[in-house]
């Protein structure tokens, strides 16, 4: 049996960029949020036949691409940048920039897999497990305290992009 030490074990601090006060109101805002029911749709057709698209709240961009606003949320951490990036199916590890103050992004920097399975989809779906990779996958900012005008206009710019492409099945990988 392996042992798991200190120095191996990923670590997320949510709190990383808050001062005393903010991380201590932050936590007791989340334990009084109560639950709300999930909404579930029942898939229309089998996954070995349809087509998945990738969503995760990495903050990732292409090398080259704009990259998400970090240091608004270092000014403000009360502040996430509301936009999203387009990542194509073909990227890979070191094709990124990881963009999320909130992760550690030599993890990601070793294994763009951990955050947005581009290759792990690609593998299924040669497999026969879905029936294919859309061309477009998406990142945003995981933390987004307020998230209007995320709802507002990167989701449902995302979601037509997705219709475009005839995205049948959305994998979220929330990091």
């Amino acid at each position: 049996m392996s042992t798991i030490t200190a120095s191996t074990e990923p670590t997320v601090d949510s709190f990383r960029y808050v001062d005393f006060g903010t991380r201590k109101v932050m936590q007791a805002w989340m334990k009084r949020e109560s639950p709300e029911p999930i909404p579930w749709t029942p898939m229309p057709k089998a996954l070995r036949d349809s087509r998945l698209c990738i969503v995760s709240s990495a903050a990732l961009s292409v090398r080259g691409d704009r990259p998400f606003d970090s240091d608004g949320e270092r000014r403000n951490p009360w502040w996430g940048d509301p936009s999203y990036r387009e990542i194509p199916a073909a990227t890979r590890t070191g094709d990124v920039h990881v963009g999320h103050l909130h992760i550690d992004a030599r993890t990601v920097e070793k294994d763009l897999d951990c955050v947005l399975p581009l290759a792990r989809a690609a593998e299924l779906a040669a497999a026969g497990v879905v029936g294919d990779v859309a061309p477009t996958h998406f990142t945003f900012m995981g933390y987004l305290l307020k998230p209007g005008e995320f709802l507002r206009t990167s989701v449902p710019a995302m979601m037509a992009r997705m219709e475009s492409e005839d995205v049948d099945a959305v994998l979220l990988v929330p990091v």
